[in-house]
C-alpha cells in the first residue's frame, strides 16, 4: 500500500521504459478492438475473409463470402487463427480482430528497436510513441486491416537496416521476416521499398562487406519463407494463382502521377500529426547531419516509399499508413529537441484538446445514457432512428476510471522533453478508450449490417433454393456471409440466374440496376442500416 500512494504522489517515469511504456502501449493497442461489430468497410471485409477461412477450411487462397478474393494470405492465416485459438472466448469477429493487435505490436516492438539503434536508449521510446499519436493510425489499427503487416514489416526492416553491420546475426533474420511478411501480407507493391532502400543501407554501412553478407542472407531467408505459398498456389490452383499474380502486377502499368503525388503529400500534415511537423523540424535542426545514417536512412525510405504510392496507389488513407513508421522515426530526434516554448505550447495544446474532448465524450454518453441533455438526445435519435440507448454500470465505472487517469497523469508527469509527447500520445490513447467504452453503441447501431443482414434471414424460408444478388458491395457480401450465412451467388453467372431468390440493393428513391427485373420477380422485404436513404436492400422471389 505505501508503494501504491508513493506511485500515486511520484507520478509517471519519463522517459517512460520497460514495464511503464509497455503498459501504455497495451493500452493503445488493445482499445478499440472489442466491444462493436465488423463495421462497414475494409473491417468486415477482412473479417468476412478470415471467418470463411476459418469456416471452411480454405487455408490455401482467401475467399470473400465463397468468391476469390485474389489478395496474399498472411493476414487472413493469423485472423483465423485467432478465431480458432479464441473464438471460444470472443465472438468470432473480436477474436479476427486480435490479429490486428498482433501486428500493430509487432510494429510498435520493431519501432522502438529502430529507434534504439538510430538514436540511442534514451530516445529509443519516443518513435513507438510518435507512431501511436498519429492521427491516420488510430481507427485503421484496431481494423481488421492487412496493410499493418506492412507497417510491422517496415517498422522492422528499419531496425534491422540500422544495425546492418553491427549485429548481422539479428539484422539478416529480422530483414528477411520483414520482406516475407510484406509479400506474404500485402504483395508486391508494398514490398518494393523494402528492396530498394537495401542498397542505400549498404552505402551507409560502415563495414559494407559485412553489411552485403547479411543483406544477402536476409534475402535468402526472404525467399525461403515466401516462395513455398504461390509456389502450392500455382500448383494446386493455377488459374487463381494467374488471377492473383495479375491483380498483384496491375497497379505497375498504370503511369506515374504527379497529382497522385501531391495528394499523398498534402495529406500528410493531418494524417500524419505530429509526426510530419516533428520531422520537418529535425531535418531543420540536423540538415547538416542529413548525410548520418540517423537522418538518411529513414527520409530515403519515406521518399521511396512517397514515389511508389504515387505510382501504384490511388490516393487515400489505407496505402498512405506506409508512410508513417519513416516519419515516426524521422520525428524521433525533433520530438526531443524542442525548444521551451514550442515544447510548452505543445503541451499545452495536448493537454486542453484532450480535456475538452473527454467532456464532449462524457455530454454524449449522458445524452444517450441518461436522455439529457434532451435536445442532444433527441439529436442521437434522429440520427440513428430507432437506437435506444441504455446505462451500463460497467462501461461507467471504466469511463471513470480512464478519466480519473487522464487527470493523475496531467498533474504529475514531470518535466521532461518527453512530457508533451507522452500527454499527446496518452491523452489520444485515453480519448480513443473513452469513446469505444461509452459511445460505442451509437456508431455500432449505424455502421454494421447485423440489423439488415438478420432481417433478410428472416424473410427467407429456411428450405430456400440458392440466392442471386445484383449490386451488393464486398463490404456487404461479407457482412451477410457473417451475420447471416448467406453467401450470394452473382446475377451474371449461370449459377446466379438460375436462383429463385434476388438480394438488390439501391438509394431508397430507386431501384437501381443495370435491366429492370421482369414480371415474375416479387419484392419480399425492402429495409437499410437506419438512418440511411441509400444502401436500399431489396429481396425478391421469382
Amino acid at each position: 500500500m505505501p508503494e501504491f500512494l508513493a506511485l500515486i504522489r511520484r507520478g509517471i517515469r519519463l522517459p517512460p521504459s520497460g514495464w511503464t511504456l509497455a503498459a501504455m502501449l497495451a493500452f493503445y493497442v488493445l482499445a478499440g478492438l472489442f466491444g462493436r461489430d465488423p463495421w462497414k468497410g475494409e473491417d468486415a471485409i477482412h473479417i468476412g475473409t478470415a471467418w470463411h477461412m476459418l469456416q471452411h477450411g480454405q487455408w490455401l487462397a482467401p475467399e470473400l463470402a465463397g468468391r476469390a478474393f485474389h489478395e496474399p494470405p498472411l493476414y487472413y492465416w493469423s485472423g483465423a487463427l485467432g478465431g480458432l485459438l479464441f473464438g471460444g472466448l470472443l465472438p468470432a469477429h473480436e477474436a479476427i480482430r486480435l490479429a490486428s493487435g498482433l501486428w500493430i505490436t509487432l510494429t510498435l516492438l520493431g519501432l522502438y528497436y529502430a529507434g534504439r539503434e538510430l538514436y540511442g536508449p534514451d530516445s529509443a521510446a519516443a518513435s513507438p510513441l510518435l507512431l501511436a499519436g498519429s492521427l491516420g493510425l488510430l481507427v485503421h489499427a484496431h481494423d481488421a486491416q492487412p496493410m499493418l503487416i506492412a507497417l510491422a514489416a517496415y517498422a522492422g526492416a528499419l531496425g534491422a537496416l540500422a544495425a546492418l553491420g553491427r549485429k548481422p546475426r539479428l539484422a539478416a533474420p529480422l530483414y528477411g521476416a520483414a520482406l516475407a511478411g510484406s509479400l506474404l501480407g500485402t504483395g508486391i507493391a508494398p514490398t518494393l521499398p523494402l528492396l530498394l532502400i537495401a542498397p542505400v543501407a549498404l552505402w551507409l554501412a560502415e563495414d559494407r562487406r559485412q553489411a552485403g553478407r547479411t543483406l544477402a542472407l536476409g534475402l535468402g531467408l526472404a525467399t525461403l519463407l515466401a516462395l513455398p505459398w504461390p509456389l502450392l498456389l500455382l500448383a494446386v490452383e493455377p488459374a487463381r494463382f494467374h488471377a492473383w499474380l495479375a491483380t498483384e502486377l496491375a497497379p505497375f502499368a498504370t503511369p506515374f502521377s504527379l497529382s497522385g503525388l501531391g495528394r499523398f503529400s498534402a495529406m500528410l500534415p493531418w494524417f500524419a500529426f505530429p509526426a510530419m511537423p516533428l520531422a520537418a523540424w529535425t531535418l531543420w535542426t540536423r540538415r547538416r547531419e542529413i548525410a548520418r545514417p540517423a537522418i538518411l536512412l529513414p527520409l530515403a525510405f519515406l521518399l521511396l516509399t512517397l514515389l511508389l504510392l504515387a505510382w501504384t496507389y490511388r490516393p487515400r488513407e489505407i496505402p498512405a499508413l506506409l508512410l508513417l513508421p519513416p516519419l515516426a522515426l524521422l520525428a524521433t530526434p525533433g520530438a526531443l529537441a524542442l525548444r521551451r516554448g514550442a515544447a510548452n505550447a505543445f503541451d499545452w495544446f495536448a493537454m486542453s484538446t484532450f480535456s475538452l474532448f473527454t467532456a464532449v465524450v462524457w455530454v454524449c454518453w449522458s445524452a444517450m445514457a441518461l436522455g439529457w441533455p434532451e435536445k442532444l438526445a433527441r439529436r442521437i435519435v434522429t440520427l440513428r432512428p430507432g437506437f435506444v440507448g441504455h446505462f451500463d454500470l460497467f462501461a461507467l465505472l471504466v469511463g471513470l476510471l480512464v478519466t480519473a487517469w487522464w487527470a493523475w497523469l496531467i498533474l504529475t508527469a514531470p518535466r521532461s522533453p518527453y512530457r508533451s509527447l507522452t500527454h499527446w500520445t496518452l491523452g489520444f490513447t485515453m480519448l480513443w478508450l473513452l469513446a469505444t467504452t461509452l459511445v460505442t453503441p451509437w456508431f455500432d447501431y449505424g455502421n454494421s449490417y447485423r440489423p439488415v443482414a438478420e432481417a433478410i434471414a428472416r424473410a427467407l424460408p429456411e428450405n430456400r433454393s440458392c440466392i442471386a444478388e445484383r449490386g451488393l458491395s464486398d463490404t456487404q457480401r461479407a457482412s451477410l456471409a457473417y451475420f447471416a450465412n448467406i453467401e450470394p451467388l452473382a446475377e451474371n453467372t449461370p449459377a446466379g440466374k438460375a436462383c429463385d431468390w434476388l438480394i438488390t440493393v439501391g438509394d431508397g428513391r430507386r431501384q437501381v440496376q443495370a435491366q429492370p427485373l421482369g414480371a415474375e420477380w416479387q419484392k419480399v422485404w425492402e429495409g437499410s442500416r437506419p438512418g440511411l436513404r441509400r444502401d436500399k436492400f431489396r429481396l425478391f422471389r421469382r
